[in-house]
């Protein structure tokens, strides 16, 4: 019985374990990192912050001080000071205001009002192409006839040999056009160079009147003083670009400023009569003005040479009279 009974209850175990279902294996999906969202990719790390912009320099207008004299001390066109700090008008500066000496960025440095149509760099010069040289032909062709060459030789074993090889060849190094001279391309045109040289100190300095130097050079004078009569002609010392011609600044009178690079400015005060305008070009010793006594007690010249807008002796660059 008991046997019984342990068959019955292993055939039921049996049957029951045969009619479960087989248990899914399902692979559940990686779990994102913490922080990132499903399906897109991991955050970039913040751009490195962009470099701090160094200030511009300024310059506080002082009393007594206009845009023409603060442009004048430092070397500058008044034209680029006036629009580097959006001036219409350039006699309008005020006491206490702060002027900008110095191109914004993203400003050209020759930036200059737009009613000045005069330019204000060298102008670019177009390429020039380089000439296309033919060659000479080696053969007959139905326009032209190089052979037989007609030669009158006195006869040799030497001559004969020659003319039945026929041409030798080229030297090495020689032209082969029989232009008689190598042809070369001819070199791309330069910019032309600004005015007055180059920014070192290798100006070709001239007087702009001879006459007596009633007063030299001082701190205070910052320039020369240049006797003469009135009428007698003032000549550029310098070749370069008439940047100021008027009698805004006070004590110059009737005055000329000619900028003949980055670097050298030169200036001629008290004259009777102005023969140039602004952003004129002008040549060594071109006349450029008439001697006067405008805004001074004599007829003479006052003569400035300024490096970076620092007056210096002018007599130490001219040549002896």
């Amino acid at each position: 019985m008991t046997r019984l009974l342990a068959c019955a209850l292993v055939l039921l175990v049996a049957g029951c374990a045969a009619r479960r279902p087989p248990v899914e294996v399902v692979e559940r999906p990686q779990m994102p990192p913490e922080g990132t969202a499903t399906g897109q990719a991991p955050a970039q790390p913040p751009p490195p912050p962009a470099p701090e912009e160094k200030p511009l320099p300024t310059h506080t207008v002082a009393r007594g001080e206009t845009l023409y004299s603060i442009a004048l001390d430092a070397g500058l066109d008044y034209r680029q000071l006036a629009a580097w700090n959006n001036i219409v008008n350039p006699a309008s500066v005020k006491v206490g205001q702060v002027l900008v000496m110095a191109p914004p960025p993203g400003t050209s440095p020759s930036a200059a009002p737009a009613a000045s149509s005069a330019p204000t760099g060298p102008v670019a010069t177009p390429l020039i192409a380089a000439p296309v040289i033919e060659a000479r032909p080696t053969a007959n062709t139905d326009k032209t006839k190089v052979e037989p060459r007609a030669q009158k030789l006195p006869y040799s074993d030497k001559a004969f040999a020659e003319l039945s090889a026929g041409d030798a060849p080229a030297e090495a190094g020689a032209p082969a056009n029989g232009t008689g001279a190598a042809a070369s391309p001819i070199a791309p045109a330069q910019p032309p160079a600004r005015p007055g040289g180059t920014d070192k100190e290798d100006i070709d300095w001239v007087w702009p009147v001879k006459g007596k130097v009633i007063a030299p050079f001082t701190e205070s004078s910052k320039g020369i003083d240049i006797a003469g009569k009135k009428g007698t002609p003032v000549r550029a010392a310098a070749a370069g670009r008439v940047i100021y011609a008027d009698h805004n600044l006070r004590g110059y009178g009737n005055l000329i400023i000619i900028r003949h690079n980055d670097t050298w400015l030169s200036a001629y005060a008290h004259n009777d009569k102005l023969l140039v305008k602004e952003q004129d070009e002008v040549k060594k010793g071109q006349k450029i003005a008439e001697m006067g006594s405008s805004d001074t007690d004599q007829v003479k010249l006052h003569f400035e040479v300024r490096r970076l807008g620092k007056p210096v002796d002018p007599q130490k660059f001219l040549p002896p009279q």
